[in-house]
């Protein structure tokens, strides 16, 4: 294995070679002089002259960071600072730099969201240092931002199914639904348990019973559309929430999604089983939304005991007209 050396490590000149940075300034000898600076350490840039060309600039493209002038012909520095912050990211790193020195100028600049101010007329070495610095602070707040994104997918995420767990479905539940309110669309929570699933265990090592309920989640996972949430309720149960659907696509996932596990054969080495599900589901309809995401649950649950009263491996549900009355069980 070849041991790290100086050599085989990226140059400051190579790691600014990753750094985009957008100049927004209404006098091309100013962004001559900007550019040139920055040529040197490395970085790539682009231009624009007024604030319409800058927003095509930011729409099609992330910066690292944006050098914006204050005085632009077709809109403010200012506002062009607030829409970057609102439309693009508010994570954006924008450095105002302008002929503008008075204290009002820097004070309301950096009030409203702008990470520096550089005067001009300015020194290289100091316009550079700066860069740099803000620089540092973006790559500490993206690394942070990443470490944020990941400590939430620890909280949300079931590790041996790879679905949400219960920590986070009833918040993601009760946004749906208020979603599906202001629509007037459908929410449909679909509740999934494994038949005789004891036998899995009492038959094999629980190791295997993890294998099959982690194979279960892959099925899940892949029945399920993008705009789904689905989540592994506890043990061997899961539950699903199905958007911008009707009473007969929720019907008809959940068969799919019963037949695809009948189907399946679960096979870890030497052991290997045939498995069922019971399936029941809740769909709420548009006019009548007093129901909140537990009462959503508990109606799915009694579809699903329904399922499995009836003798399992088949699919329970039914529509809820208000929050307490139900009709046509499936």
């Amino acid at each position: 294995m070849e041991s790290a050396s100086p050599k085989n490590l990226p140059t400051l000149l190579d790691l600014n070679r990753t750094k985009k940075i957008l100049i927004i300034d209404d006098d091309q000898s100013a962004i001559d002089i900007m550019s040139m600076a920055l040529s040197w350490e490395g970085y790539q840039i682009e231009s624009c002259l007024s604030g319409a060309e800058a927003k095509t600039h930011l729409k099609n493209n992330r910066f690292d960071l944006i050098l914006l002038d204050i005085n632009l012909p077709d809109i403010s520095g200012f506002e062009l600072l607030y829409l970057t912050k609102k439309e693009v990211s508010a994570f954006t790193s924008v450095i105002f730099v302008s002929g503008e020195s008075t204290t009002e100028s820097v004070v309301k600049g950096l009030d409203q969201g702008a990470d520096d101010y550089i005067i001009k007329p300015f020194t290289p070495a100091e316009f550079l240092a700066r860069i740099r610095a803000q620089l540092r602070i973006k790559d500490l707040t993206d690394r942070l931002t990443e470490a944020n994104i990941k400590l939430q997918e620890l909280v949300e995420i079931d590790d041996l199914t790879g679905l949400f767990n219960m920590r986070s479905i009833y918040q993601k539940l009760e946004l749906e639904i208020e979603r599906a309110r202001r629509y007037n669309r459908e929410v449909c929570v679909v509740m999934l348990d494994m038949d005789h699933f004891k036998s899995v265990n009492d038959g094999h090592d629980h190791l295997f019973g993890s294998f099959v309920l982690s194979e279960v989640g892959k099925i899940i996972s892949k029945v399920v559309r993008n705009i789904d949430i689905a989540a592994r309720y506890g043990g061997d149960e899961f539950l699903i929430i199905l958007t911008e659907t009707n009473e007969s696509g929720a019907y008809s996932f959940c068969q799919r999604l019963r037949m695809t596990i009948e189907s399946y054969l679960f096979k870890n080495g030497p052991d290997e089983i045939k498995l069922t599900a019971s399936i029941g589901f809740a769909i709420t309809e548009p006019a009548h939304f007093l129901i909140d995401g537990h009462n959503l649950v508990r109606a799915a649950d009694r579809s699903l005991y329904k399922a499995k009263h009836d003798g399992r491996n088949q699919v329970k549900g039914q529509k809820l007209v208000t929050e307490t009355e139900s009709s046509n069980p499936q």
